[in-house]
């Protein structure tokens, strides 16, 4: 990330946002041998917010999503989902509480259509029993597919349903992913560079449909290296660096944060 980018303005618009606890991090650390990848991160996220996460690379950021949604357990701290403690817990429990999320890397499957990818993301939702899908098929494959339908027409896919994922461009690719995770109907969606190789009016019109979907009322969290997208986006902040949580407010607060800048200007004129 270039340090000149924290000259961004901040958006004024966001207004407050909400107080009611959905997600919250205590202390919660992870350790790969010696090495210490995330440490003492604490925070809480509020339903109905859209927070961005930032910091250099390998601050400790997707380690961070893949702690909270299952994928690596902790090494120590507490999650809490609802003030329900997660910690630790699968990923398939996990989702089905209402947590879902994107990858950095792009995981879909290329020779399955569209419309197949997404029910992927709706199958896994209900994870019917075989002796209650067997009794119920006809309804449990129409919930399947209402669902899906759904989550293509949020993403604006809904003509590419019968096109095999393999012949979507990238940004479209980026939309099918989201379109899966939609699916499960979560109350969280965690995003992990959303914005990654896209042009600028590309970057320019998903910003503006994650911000419809907030509004709807899904709650965001979103790791991102374009901080004009995340400061005029995003409601609140937080900073990851060296693993730990080293400031969070809003974009105005966090781009005055003389901690911050010595970060991103220290962290590019070391490079």
């Amino acid at each position: 990330m270039n340090g000149q980018r924290l000259n961004v303005v901040a958006s004024a618009g966001h207004g407050q946002f909400p107080t009611e606890p959905l997600l919250s991090l205590e202390g919660v650390g992870r350790r790969f041998g010696g090495l210490v990848a995330v440490e003492d991160v604490s925070f809480t996220l509020a339903s109905g917010e859209l927070v961005g996460l930032i910091g250099p690379n390998g601050a400790g950021k997707t380690t961070l999503f893949n702690l909270i949604t299952g994928f690596t357990p902790p090494s120590s701290g507490e999650i809490r989902w609802r003030q329900k403690i997660i910690t630790g817990a699968a990923v398939h429990r996990i989702a089905r509480l209402g947590i879902t999320r994107t990858f950095q890397n792009l995981r879909v499957f290329p020779n399955l259509t569209v419309f197949d990818n997404v029910s992927v993301g709706a199958i896994g939702r209900y994870r019917y029993g075989l002796l209650d899908t067997l009794l119920h098929r006809a309804a449990r494959a129409k919930q399947v597919g209402e669902a899906t339908w759904r989550a293509l027409d949020q993403t604006g896919l809904l003509p590419y349903a019968n096109e095999l994922a393999a012949n979507l461009s990238y940004g479209k690719r980026k939309y099918l992913e989201i379109a899966r995770a939609l699916a499960f109907d979560p109350q969280l969606l965690i995003l992990d560079e959303p914005a990654a190789g896209l042009n600028d009016t590309e970057t320019g019109e998903l910003s503006a449909f994650l911000n419809r979907l907030n509004r709807q009322g899904l709650t965001l969290l979103l790791v991102e290296h374009d901080l004009n997208l995340v400061m005029n986006l995003c409601q609140r902040v937080l900073v990851l660096a060296s693993g730990r949580l080293l400031a969070q407010g809003t974009p105005a607060e966090i781009l005055a944060n003389p901690a911050v800048q010595d970060v991103y200007l220290g962290s590019e004129e070391a490079a």
